[in-house]
């Protein structure tokens, strides 16, 4: 996948089309994170729409190396408060490694983004913090 390509499929997580990025990825796939290990639509986006009901996310892509079965990218991940995620409200949610965070907070969170391909479908992708 070339940045080109890959600038289209962060342009779909970053605008919230949660159809459009999962059309990246394979029948059968891993997503692992702070959420734990997503392995299904669904879980993507149950994950997803907790989240961004009390963030605003962006991927920003600082260094980016790719070939036919490897997409490894260093980046920040910027999120901001914009409804309270209160501490019980992460200990209440299926997502207890969640941080809280309060309306209008803002974090920069540095990652490494690594993504696995078979057949140009992302079929385990790996975000660690830095």
């Amino acid at each position: 996948m070339t940045r080109e390509e890959f600038d289209v499929y962060l342009g779909k997580f970053n605008g919230r089309d949660y159809d459009g990025f999962l059309d990246y990825f394979a029948d059968d796939f891993e997503m692992i994170h702070v959420a734990g290990s997503l392995k299904s639509r669904e879980a993507v986006k149950k994950f997803y729409d907790f989240l961004h009901a009390y963030i605003k996310e962006s991927v920003i892509v600082d260094r980016f190396v790719s070939d036919a079965s490897t997409i490894a990218l260093e980046a920040k991940v910027r999120i901001q408060g914009v409804k309270e995620l209160s501490p019980e409200t992460v200990a209440a949610s299926d997502y207890p490694k969640l941080k809280p965070l309060a309306v209008g907070q803002t974090a920069v969170i540095p990652q490494f983004i690594h993504y696995h391909l078979e057949n140009g479908k992302f079929v385990k992708v790996v975000c660690a913090e830095l």
